[in-house]
């Protein structure tokens, strides 16, 4: 059975870290990607056996610990997976910054599609590189892109690398088949490498499917995927992401890569996690699913009923709701002192996603990742007060 953790006191920096995030810490805490559930059994007594038995000296993961990983991936997304072709990051943000750093120089355009998860960014900016953002187009409670503005904004700044968000953060959406096809192939003509981030793979809603960017056409050459069951499970701390990279010189340029920063390896507490979690972890993220989707079904239905102007997104993939309050809010001031001043709740801001100012201002992202108690008592705090 599934059991919700009171993380507070824990060193967790969703609830610990919220008087540095925010200048307060009586915040009801709905913004980073983290869970606040027990973890799963296998993986607890995989770490369990591995901590109390087994010296903590350097670890070097047998071929199981791919391999477990390769199985997950093929069942579950149909990507059949070469062990050659998985190298080691600590984290996808991480490899963000790294492949940036590969691909690109100074002052070379690298684009994003907006609003987009901002340590993306981060990895273009913080490098010294051209931060272009293709603004989508905000349909009803969906997205979707402007294929020419996007092909327009490559050429006029000449990019040399697309980050995709598939499935999208923050707006949780799914891409087609064919909308994925069109931005690769938009690339190909134009010779942009691609950054596919997956890590939300495994959150599908409501009959939709996520389908790896890499099974749509020979992309190889143009492609690195990146993928983690750090989200699936909620092992952030672990530090432990799958980098695929088929292309036998993109890979050399990797590792190389890697191995001038003497980062070509983890710790060994995060390879026999995700091992246990790939294995048998499966049952505790069904539990995971009907609890995120049941809180989605309750913001939806209660705010459909309450506050019918507040627009909530066509939850398609990840555990993260984006919320429109553009009816009652045009600036990021007026939106922080609601949410934070009269409300107390800690949101990841709309104009984190965006250029900053009040670009996306209007808008919050929610964790549904949480008990639905603590989703009613935001959902409560912001109808009573908007009304």
């Amino acid at each position: 059975m599934l059991k919700y953790v009171d993380r507070r006191g824990t060193n967790c920096s969703k609830w610990d870290a919220l008087e540095e995030m925010y200048g307060e810490k009586d915040l009801l805490a709905m913004w980073v990607a983290d869970m606040d559930f027990e973890i799963a059994e296998p993986i607890r007594k995989a770490v369990g056996n591995y901590a109390a038995n087994i010296p903590w000296g350097y670890y070097n993961p047998g071929p199981g610990y791919k391999q477990a990983f390769i199985d997950w991936e093929e069942k579950y997304h149909g990507y059949k997976l070469d062990p050659d072709w998985i190298c080691f990051s600590p984290g996808i943000v991480a490899a963000f910054f790294w492949v940036t750093r590969m691909k690109t120089q100074p002052g070379d355009a690298v684009i994003l599609l907006a609003p987009i998860y901002y340590p993306m960014m981060n990895a273009v900016k913080f490098n010294d590189r051209k931060l272009v953002l293709c603004d989508m187009v905000h349909d009803g409670n969906t997205y979707r892109v402007d294929y020419e503005k996007f092909e327009k904004d490559i050429v006029d700044n000449n990019a040399k690398v697309f980050i995709l968000s598939s499935p999208h953060n923050p707006v949780g959406k799914i891409w087609t088949p064919e909308e994925l096809k069109k931005l690769m192939e938009i690339c190909r003509k134009h010779n942009v490498f691609v950054i596919s981030d997956e890590i939300h793979q495994d959150f599908e809603w409501n009959g939709h499917v996520h389908v790896p960017t890499a099974t749509l056409g020979d992309y190889d050459d143009m492609l690195i995927t990146m993928c983690a069951v750090s989200k699936t499970f909620n092992l952030a701390a672990c530090q432990n992401s799958f980098i695929i990279i088929p292309n036998a010189e993109l890979r050399e340029s990797f590792k190389k890569f890697a191995a001038s920063i003497s980062c070509s390896g983890g710790n060994g507490f995060g390879y026999v996690a995700v091992e246990a979690a790939c294995r048998e972890g499966r049952p505790w993220f069904e539990e995971v699913k009907k609890q995120i989707w049941e809180n989605y079904c309750y913001v939806r239905d209660t705010f459909a009923k309450e506050l019918p102007d507040v627009v909530v997104a066509d939850l398609q993939g990840t555990y993260l709701l984006w919320l429109d309050f553009g009816k009652y809010f045009k600036t990021q001031k007026e939106i922080e002192e609601f949410m934070q001043g009269k409300c107390k709740l800690a949101f990841d801001y709309g104009n984190w996603f965006g250029a900053g100012g009040d670009d996306y201002c209007q808008f919050v992202r929610m964790n549904l990742a949480t008990s639905l108690e603590n989703v009613k008592e935001a959902c409560n705090r912001m109808i009573k007060n908007l009304k």
